[in-house]
This record gives structure tokens, sequence and C-alpha cells, in this order.
């Protein structure tokens, strides 16, 4: 039995070591796991029908992704990334810690939806960084044209990433060469756009994790506030989050220091 409750972990493993979407592990994790915990497929998919009922209206947030992918297509990134171009002394450290601000400090007050990787992240946050890196350096600063339509199709197209390979004498063996050189003085490879992206990724999770626990209404605290309770240990749900001060303000000084410092040493 106990070999059957590990499976779910196994399925995690596996997927994430042969480089599946990280969607389909975790759902096929899920699945997984509640026909193991449960004795036939029905019951498991009367559980699921019952849950379902029951948080139907957490469909209302899946609204949010069609406006989002609508806005991109008529140049949302794009023209995220024109307004970072029009900044003076634009850098993508200050552009990512003055976001780290505003999502821990908003996370603290219980606006965690105010951010996140779907609705922030990708279309303008992530965006805006890699301008601002780009605009750094001289580069382009785009894999793929963002096309534009209606009001932004006046405005000039903004390239956000790497240049593609064909473009503007960009070739893969100025790639290889670039990248020949970049492992040779630094001991690896570096997709700077691909960096940009993970440093906002990462930005919005240090933000929520460590500002979240602030909020004295949260789950978690009222979660960790439980679990000491059954152990005869009282505490107060504002204990627990004033103890979470000295970690919210260490993480924020240290993943901030991690942004600026990648700004000067670029």
């Amino acid at each position: 039995m106990l070999t059957l409750a590990l499976l779910p972990l196994a399925v995690v493993v596996l997927g994430f070591a042969a480089r599946q979407h990280p969607a389909r592990v975790v759902l096929l994790a899920m699945l997984t796991a509640g026909l193991v915990a449960l004795p036939s497929v029905s019951a498991f998919l009367e559980l699921v029908g019952t849950q379902f009922l029951k948080a139907r209206y957490l469909l209302v947030l899946m609204f949010a992704l069609p406006v989002i992918a609508i806005l991109e297509r008529h140049g949302l990134r794009a023209l995220a990334a024109q307004l970072v171009r029009g900044w003076k002394g634009a850098r993508t450290g200050r552009l990512l810690l003055a976001y780290l601000a505003l999502r821990q400090g908003s996370a603290a007050l219980g606006l965690t939806s105010l951010g996140g990787h779907a609705q922030m992240v990708r279309p303008l946050v992530a965006p805006m960084a890699e301008a601002a890196d780009g605009d750094k350096h001289g580069e382009p600063s785009s894999t793929a044209e963002q096309s534009l339509s209606g009001p932004a199709a006046q405005a000039p197209v903004v390239r956000i990433g790497t240049p593609p390979l064909t473009q503007g004498g960009y070739n893969g063996q100025s790639l290889l060469r670039e990248n020949l050189t970049q492992l040779a003085r630094n001991g690896s490879v570096k997709n700077s756009s691909e960096e940009v992206r993970a440093l906002a990724a990462a930005t919005d999770n240090v933000g929520l994790f460590f500002g979240e626990d602030l909020f004295l209404a949260f789950g978690a605290v009222l979660l960790m506030q439980a679990f000491f309770a059954e152990r005869g240990i009282e505490l107060t749900p504002l204990s627990i989050a004033l103890w979470g001060i000295p970690t919210a303000i260490l993480a924020f000084v240290i993943h901030g220091a991690r942004l600026l410092w990648r700004d000067r040493r670029r």
C-alpha cells in the first residue's frame, strides 16, 4: 500500500526527468493519486464532480486568460516593451526590484491576485524587463515580432528576446561563435532573454511567497495556527504574521541584491 501511495511522486519525478510539459505531468500525477487513493474509477469521478460543483465559481478566473490572449494578439507585450524604451536609465534589475516591492506589498495586504505569471509576468513584466536588458547593451530584443492591429498598428514593431538566426546576418554560425565565446569566458552559455524571463518569474514567486504569509487571514497562516494548536502551542495569526516579517525582509534584500548585482556585472 505504501508503494502505491508513492506512485504519484514517481510520476512527477519521471515526468520532469523526461522534460515533459509541467501541466501534463501535474495532471497525470493528480489522476494517478486519485486512482490510487480511491477504491474505484466511479468513486474518483464522483469526487471530481462534487468538488467541481463546490468550486465552480473559481472558473470565473479562467475568463481572464482569453482576455489576456486577445490583448497580447493586439500588441500588449510590444507596447509594454515600447514603454520601457522611453525610460532613461531603465535597467532590468531596477524594474524587477520595483515589481518585487509591488508584489510583496500587495500580497501582504491580501491582494494575491494583483500579479501572477499568466496575468502579469508574461504579458507585461517579462517584455518590459527584456526591453530594458536589450536597450542597455544595444542589442535587438525580440525573438518574434508582436503582431499589432487596431490602435497599436501605428506603433513600430518591438522585438523582445534573442534575434532570429537569419535576421540581419545573425545566422547559425554567428550564434555558435557567440556561444563558444561565452563558454570560454564564463564557463557557461547563457541566453539573455531566457535569463530575464526566469528572473521575472522568480521575482513574482519570491514576492508572493514571502508576502502572503504576512496577511492574517491567509490560509497558510491559519493552517500553521491549527497545526501548533493540535500540539498544545497556542499562537495567534498576528504573532505568526509578525514572525514572518523578518523572513520577508531578508527575502526582499537577498533577491533585490541579486537583481542589482546582475545590472552591475552586465
